[in-house]
């Protein structure tokens, strides 16, 4: 990039993310002869590739490779060494050696992102971002970029384990550069944040991004909430040998997934000696200093009639969700409305409803879009041809899955079977325990289930038979079970398109395969 680029003060678009909204819109605008600036606080790649769904994915592999020799333990899988339970595995993950892995995938992503960018042509600035006015951004350059992940790398106290670091990507320091440019179009894809948390103590609390880059995995963690993030990184956890408790505060975790399915995923999870507390808010964190270290964590407990209990960890981490993150980006000077629970407030082209220069994609936006990646690399698509070509895409989010990792995964689309009473919809619903299918007996897997909502069109009442089989479309998918992840993806394209059972069914699956069995479901 020459130094005259970063002299420029006037581009078409100036795009605020490096993610994969971000980069797709100002890849697809640089390459229709646009100037195109980008900035970012952190090292360039966003959160899926850095921070999030990559990185994680390494390690939910390694545990999954535990887990599966571990359930086939007696059943023609072992080695020498001795084991003391049935639980216990038969290998186990060296977290180091697969931080270190990890790492291969990580590290080089923010140099090949930015060099990316470069060649293309496009305009880059490290840098905290601000609305001036409408359509002026200030850049206050900082050096966050190169030190990143060695902060990251320093997340240990007095037992290697532990210590908080604060996110300074969202504020000024002493020394930094400021610069503004101008835009004729913005772009807002900051992704998302941990959402804050009134918990007294809540400085004590790891994030998601401190704990996928740890070097030393503590033998007792606590995650505080019942999301997908709290769940996922229990099943690694569990599975690298770490004592793991999840506290929830209220009855039903994962809330956006269907509750019969979750139970048995809760089953799983104890059975692989995770502790799950419900109805148990955490209402203090404190740090031990005497004699000992780690935090004490105080929750109301509902198996005690609601009266105060403790738990003692090495660890405590964030699991309760995100929210987009806008905070830093001073919305109100530029004229933009959002909410801090939801996003910036679009319309049906993903424009700002009150400034017409500005558009947003991804998890920092106010949709009916799920945070998902392949949701954030969609809305930036649809974004980019709607600044070339004037106003004309609309997003169709009909058919989207979404998977929580743990192991076995639990996959959803569509709706949830209360979502399609509150319709008033006619529909029937498939709902079996399937750990006695072949599909799981042969890998050993003892909790598989699915629950799938096909809707009728003949009268009757919610969940009722219907003869007619020409309109039985799809309303909902869930899938608990080896594969699901993938097999959701079938369910997402029969509602995507509006395909019938009757249609599925007529495709051939191969055999014995994962895919096959939905031939069962319906």
């Amino acid at each position: 990039m020459k130094d005259s680029d970063l002299d420029k003060k006037e581009f078409d678009l100036i795009v605020i993310g490096t993610g994969v909204a971000a980069t797709t819109a100002a890849y697809k605008c640089k390459s229709a002869g646009w100037s195109v600036a980008i900035i970012d606080s952190r090292p360039f790649g966003g959160t899926c590739a850095l921070r999030g769904c990559d990185p994680k994915k390494v390690l939910v592999g390694a545990a999954d490779i535990v887990e599966s020799v571990t359930r086939m333990k007696s059943y023609g899988i072992s080695n020498e060494n001795k084991c003391d339970s049935e639980r216990d595995p038969l290998i186990k993950i060296k977290w180091k050696e697969l931080m270190n892995f990890k790492r291969t995938f990580t590290e080089p992503v923010p140099k090949n992102r930015e060099e990316s960018f470069h060649k293309a042509g496009i305009t880059t600035f490290h840098g905290i971002a601000k609305f001036t006015a409408p359509n002026s951004i200030k850049i206050i350059e900082n050096n966050n970029h190169n030190e990143d992940n060695n902060n990251n790398n320093i997340l240990h106290n007095q037992n290697k384990f532990y210590n908080k670091i604060e996110d300074n990507h969202g504020y000024e320091g002493v020394g930094d550069r400021e610069k503004v440019i101008e835009g004729k179009f913005i772009l807002i894809s900051t992704g998302s944040t941990p959402i804050p948390l009134k918990i007294q103590g809540k400085e004590h609390l790891m994030t998601s991004d401190q704990f996928l880059d740890l070097d030393n995995l503590p033998s007792k963690i606590v995650f505080v909430g019942g999301g997908y993030i709290s769940f996922e990184f229990a099943h690694i956890a569990a599975r690298a040998g770490s004592r793991v408790t999840i506290l929830h505060r209220s009855e039903k975790p994962l809330g956006n997934f269907d509750s019969d399915l979750v139970n048995v995923l809760l089953q799983k999870s104890q059975d692989i000696g995770i502790d799950i507390k419900l109805n148990a808010p955490v209402n203090k964190i404190e740090k031990v200093t005497e004699n000992s270290e780690g935090f004490l964590i105080y929750f109301s407990n509902n198996d005690k009639e609601g009266k105060n209990d403790t738990i003692k960890a090495d660890l405590v981490v964030h699991g309760a969700g995100r929210v987009p993150n806008l905070s830093n980006l001073n919305l109100d000077v530029g004229n933009i409305k959002y909410d801090s629970r939801k996003g910036v407030s679009v319309n049906e082209y993903l424009q700002s409803i009150s400034n017409s220069s500005v558009y947003s994609a991804g998890d920092v936006s106010d949709t009916q879009g799920l945070p998902l990646t392949p949701v954030a690399s969609y809305e930036a698509e649809i974004v980019a041809s709607n600044l070339l070509q004037g106003n004309h895409l609309k997003p169709n989010y009909k058919g989207i899955p979404s998977v929580v990792f743990t192991i076995p995964p639990l996959s959803s689309v569509g709706m949830l079977e209360e979502e399609a009473k509150e319709k008033g919809l006619i529909y029937k619903v498939t709902h079996q325990n399937s750990s006695n299918w072949y599909s799981s007996k042969r890998i050993n897997e003892k909790f598989s289930a699915f629950k799938i909502l096909i809707e009728e069109s003949s009268q009757g009442s919610g969940g009722g038979e219907s003869n007619n089989t020409e309109n039985s479309k799809i309303l909902g998918a869930h899938i608990l079970g080896h594969n699901s992840e993938e097999v959701i993806n079938i369910f997402a394209l029969a509602i995507r398109l509006g395909l019938s059972k009757e249609k599925i069914k007529d495709m051939l699956f191969s055999y014995p395969t994962n895919s096959y069995d939905v031939n069962y479901m319906l």
